[in-house]
């Protein structure tokens, strides 16, 4: 499969999906605009900073709250490549699968990288590089059913191809 690289945003435990995506702009299912507004409630600099390939890294239960798949949308659609945690809510570990939204649970990793660090993530191994600080980490590697539907970019593509 492949790797993803970039800087880290870092956010702590129990970020929500109403400050992924705040429910004000769940009017849209455009994941442009979604991209626009997403993080905003919790960090009004982000998406003026993230960039292609960026990583959100989070401690324990992120994304928790609502069901909404608008929340892995917006993440996606902002450029994140892939989202650390040290834990997900199951059902937004499932919609950001669905999505085709890269996410490993890694609590090492989740305490031993800080916001700004350069990190790249190896999807076949689940190894997780913190490049800045010179440190691996081991994730959980993406089995092979999951690498196939993040890599046709979500379930419904994948469905689709077959």
């Amino acid at each position: 499969m492949k790797k993803a690289k970039g800087t880290v945003f870092k956010y702590g435990d129990n970020v929500d999906t109403d400050v992924i995506i705040p429910a004000r702009y769940l009017n849209s299912s455009d994941p442009a605009e979604l991209a626009l507004h997403c993080m905003e409630d919790i960090d009004r600099e982000f998406i003026g900073k993230v960039k292609q390939g960026d990583l959100i890294v989070a401690e324990k239960n992120f994304g928790c709250g609502s069901s909404r798949e608008h929340a892995p949308i917006a993440i996606k659609a902002a450029g994140v490549s892939c989202v650390i945690a040290e834990t997900f809510a199951r059902i937004f570990y499932r919609n950001a699968i669905n999505i085709g939204l890269p996410i490993i649970e890694c609590p090492e990793a989740s305490r031993g990288i800080e916001a700004g660090d350069e990190v790249e993530v190896d999807f076949d191994t689940g190894i997780i590089t913190n490049v800045t600080r010179g440190t691996s980490f081991q994730g959980q590697a993406f089995p092979e059913f999951m690498q196939k539907i993040i890599a046709s970019e979500g379930l419904i593509n994948y469905i689709n191809s077959k």
